[in-house]
C-alpha cells in the first residue's frame, strides 16, 4: 500500500493539507507531515470534497497500518479505497506508535500482523484472558480513549514511576511521553525536550494512553518510536 496526494487542491496551484493527522488525544488535524503510520476509525470523510465529516469514527476498531504494505496504492480521502468498491477507509497519519496508541488505536492485524498478535497477547497477560480476541480489545479501549469521552487519569509521582515508556501523559494542553525516566515533549514533527517529572509537577499530571494501553506496554509490548526521540537535544531539563 501506497499513499498519494496528500492535498486538497485549489484553483489549480493553490494545495492545502487535508485534515488527516492525528495527536496524542485522538484530534484531528490538517498539517502538512505525515508521520511514520497511517491507520483509520472506519470512514469518516466525504470523497467529493476530501473533508472529514461531523463524526470522527465510524468504528470502535481504531487501527495503526503501514503506509506502505505488499505495493498497493492509494488515493488518500479517496472514493475508490476498497477492492470491492465504494469508500474503505479514511486514512489518519501519526507521527509514531507511540502518539497512535495514546490516541487509542491500536496494531492492525492485516498490515502489522506481527505487531498485532504481540499487542493482544500483552493485553491478555496483563488482564488475565487466555485467548482475547480484537473485538474484546477494541470495546476496551473505546470506554478508555480520550477522544470519545473516556476518564482522565491523574498521574502522581507514584504512579509515574510505576509507568512504562511510551506512556504519553497531558499538562493543560501539552503532552509528554515517558521515555528512560523523563518526559518528551511532543510536536506533530517530531520528539522535543526532555523534561523532568518534577519540573511539570507544579501542575497537575493527566494520563492519555488508554490504561488497556499501558497495561500492555508494561507487560512489554514495544512500540516504535519516530527517529527523533534520539536525536541530542539542544536543551534538557535535568
Amino acid at each position: 500500500m501506497r499513499l498519494c496526494d496528500n492535498k486538497m487542491r485549489l484553483s489549480g496551484k493553490v494545495a492545502m493539507p487535508l485534515q488527516n493527522r492525528v495527536d496524542p488525544f485522538g484530534d484531528i488535524h490538517a498539517v502538512p507531515d505525515r508521520g511514520l503510520f497511517t491507520g483509520n476509525r472506519g470512514i469518516i470523510h466525504d470523497p467529493a470534497t476530501k473533508t472529514l465529516l461531523k463524526k470522527r469514527w465510524s468504528t470502535k476498531a481504531w487501527i495503526i497500518c503501514e503506509c506502505e504494505f505488499q505495493g498497493r496504492r492509494r488515493e488518500v480521502m479517496g472514493a475508490h479505497n476498497n477492492p470491492r468498491g465504494g469508500v474503505g477507509w479514511t486514512e489518519l497519519f501519526f507521527l509514531d506508535e507511540v502518539t497512535a496508541l495514546a490516541a487509542g488505536h491500536r496494531p492492525c492485524f492485516y498490515c502489522r500482523r506481527a505487531a498485532a498478535a504481540d499487542f493482544i497477547a500483552r493485553f491478555g497477560e496483563a488482564f488475565g484472558i487466555s485467548d482475547p480476541k480484537a473485538p474484546e480489545l477494541d470495546s476496551r479501549l473505546h470506554a478508555e480513549r480520550l477522544a470519545p469521552g473516556g476518564k482522565d487519569w491523574h498521574v502522581s509521582w507514584d504512579v509515574f514511576k510505576k509507568l512504562p515508556d511510551g506512556v504519553m501523559v497531558f499538562q493543560g494542553e501539552r503532552p509528554f511521553a515517558k521515555r528512560k525516566g523523563k518526559l518528551r515533549a511532543w510536536t506533530f514533527w517530531g520528539w522535543g525536550d526532555a523534561w523532568h517529572f518534577f519540573d511539570l509537577a507544579a501542575h497537575d499530571l493527566w494520563l492519555i494512553t488508554p490504561p488497556a494501553t499501558v497495561a500492555a506496554l508494561k507487560a512489554g509490548y514495544k512500540p516504535v518510536w519516530h527517529p527523533s526521540i534520539d536525536r541530542p537535544l539542544t536543551r534538557s531539563r535535568a
